[in-house]
């Protein structure tokens, strides 16, 4: 199977919401204190890359 640079970019946009979610999981049901808005605010940037990222299918 070849992997074209929109297959790739596919690829990186699910690993991306998919750790994105776990931060924020992580955030909500794990860490009460002041790590947990750290966690929270890593997971919205990872979800923020990957909206880019799909975004950028199609373009480069």
């Amino acid at each position: 199977m070849a992997a074209n640079k929109n297959t790739i970019l596919a690829w990186a946009t699910t690993i991306m919401i998919i750790m994105g979610l776990i931060l924020i999981a992580l955030a909500v049901f794990r860490y009460d204190d002041v790590a947990g808005w750290g966690f929270g605010a890593v997971g919205v940037g990872f979800l923020a890359n990957a909206w880019v990222f799909s975004s950028l299918k199609g373009r480069v």
